[in-house]
């Protein structure tokens, strides 16, 4: 059976079981494994042609013409495929939790590349293997930067399936109403993670029959039912202290006959893996929570490669920026540039630069378009904003009005990845938790940016920008300035 026929199959048998109670080990728990074995499979045959396609390249490269390459190399690039599959299979790139979603799959390939060229060295060293080092270096090296790219595209068009409904994980939640609600809103929202809460067992009286359009399955002590009436193949507990460790290891253990697996959420809002370490003492796992680096060396390096890349745009972009204000000038005849007060890092203001996407006098309309106001009592956003110009529109679809920023990057004031810069009666409203997101450099683009822009509810904006400033990491901002493109290009959101 085809990858696209297995995740058919689970589409057609999900749809006729959403409403009909499952036996435990019955069809939805086989539909996920049918689903997950062809994507693993897949991936395996991404892999191997990978390093078949890499071991030819560098074939090509160091020996020239095909006649050129010796019959030991010929060998050598038919059997890269099997050592590259060996390495990965060692390194947990098969491993079907990580399907999808994190950085784990890529860092296992990673781990792949590394352990097999150090493999290969201490083997060649050892044995005395007189093996053509530029060979060996281009071949692993390219496996790994072509079979990244390999993964990539698989997880890009499993998301595009999640986001129709296919290759779903069906999830019981275990919690309170609240945190089970808010669960199901993210999962929606965000369909790429793969799970569908089915069910939920709430924790403590309830005379409610569903939450969030779920239906509830019973109480803690039915979760173990629910898994089976609902054919689920996780269970979820959310923070709840009714669900003590006595309890949480009885259903462990109730789960491991039907080989569901159990996710335990910590009571951390928006805190990632790389600052979350367990450490078990005295038989207790306690889950240590690292300080945020909002400071240190790390932070000078984004600085440097801020100013360096900001520079280096405004040189090559020069004569997109002529032209812009050649059509600008040309079209409505007014100021070029537009100036406005924001608020920086720990509340500094400053003056952000952007090009004049308005008529010169809206600040002298906005309190006679209050009322159309689409946006939180926050901000003030029209979709078909009636001040904004004709050459203004397009600049706003591809946020091309946002280049003069790059100004504010090179004089420190701004970075190229941080929250939105906040607007200072914006920021005079923040309570407490949202002051959070003044204590890193605001950004030109943000998750706030790649995740919808204007498009998002302001509590969801704000989350997102509080995320940002918990689990800042360098690999964080070049993974956002990735999504920036595809974002830019979709124009969602931008307006």
């Amino acid at each position: 059976m085809s990858v696209t026929d297995n995740v058919v199959y689970a589409r057609r048998n999900t749809v006729n079981t959403v409403h009909r109670p499952q036996a435990p080990g019955g069809a939805v728990p086989r539909i996920t494994k049918a689903w997950t074995t062809a994507y693993l499979r897949q991936a395996a045959i991404v892999d191997g042609a990978c390093a078949l396609g890499a071991g030819l390249l560098a074939a090509q490269i160091r020996f020239g013409s095909p006649g050129g390459v010796p019959i030991g190399y010929l060998g050598i690039t038919a059997a890269l495929p099997v050592l590259w599959w060996t390495a990965v299979r060692l390194a947990g790139g098969y491993d079907a939790r990580f399907i999808g979603l994190g950085s784990d799959e890529f860092r296992r390939v990673l781990n792949a590349t590394v352990s097999l060229m150090a493999g290969v060295a201490i083997l060649s060293y050892s044995a005395n293997l007189d093996l053509a080092r530029g060979y060996m270096a281009i071949a692993l090296a390219s496996a790994g930067i072509l079979d990244l790219a390999g993964r990539y595209g698989l997880r890009k068009r499993l998301h595009r399936l999640r986001g129709r409904g296919y290759c779903t994980r069906r999830v019981v939640a275990v919690g309170h109403a609240t945190a089970v609600a808010e669960l199901v809103t993210t999962l929606r929202r965000d369909s790429y993670h793969g799970l569908s809460v089915v069910a939920t067992c709430l924790a403590g009286r309830t005379d409610a029959e569903q939450v969030a359009d779920v239906p509830v399955a019973g109480d803690l002590a039915s979760v173990a039912a629910a898994v089976g009436q609902f054919g689920a193949d996780t269970v979820a507990v959310l923070a709840c202290p009714e669900m003590d460790g006595r309890q949480l290891r009885e259903l462990a253990w109730e789960l491991e006959k039907t080989g569901t697996d159990l996710c335990v959420a910590a009571a951390l809002l928006d805190v990632a893996g790389p600052r979350t370490t367990i450490r078990p003492v005295a038989g207790l796992p306690l889950l240590h929570v690292d300080h945020a680096e909002l400071t240190g060396g790390k932070q000078v390096i984004k600085s440097m490669f801020d100013k360096v890349l900001a520079a280096s745009a405004l040189i090559l972009l020069t004569p997109l920026f002529v032209l812009i204000a050649l059509v600008i000038g040309c079209i409505d005849q007014g100021p070029v540039f537009f100036r406005q007060t924001r608020v920086g890092k720990d509340g500094r203001p400053f003056t952000l630069y952007k090009f004049r996407t308005m008529v010169v006098d809206a600040e002298r309309w906005k309190p006679l378009l209050a009322s159309r106001n689409e946006a939180s009592e926050v901000l003030f956003k029209i979709r078909r904003d009636p001040r904004i110009t004709r050459p203004g529109a397009w600049l706003r679809r591809y946020s091309l009005d946002e280049l003069p920023q790059l100004v504010n990057v090179l004089r420190g004031e701004m970075s190229l990845v941080g929250p939105r810069p906040a607007l200072p009666q914006e920021a005079a409203r923040y309570g407490d938790l949202m002051r959070r997101r003044l204590a890193v450099t605001p950004g030109i683009t943000g998750l706030w940016q790649v995740s919808g822009r204007s498009d998002l509810p302001w509590e969801e904006a704000v989350r997102l920008d509080l995320r940002y400033v918990e689990n800042w990491s360098f690999a964080l901002d070049l993974q956002i300035l990735w999504k920036t493109g595809s974002a830019v290009i979709r124009g969602s959101g931008a307006y």
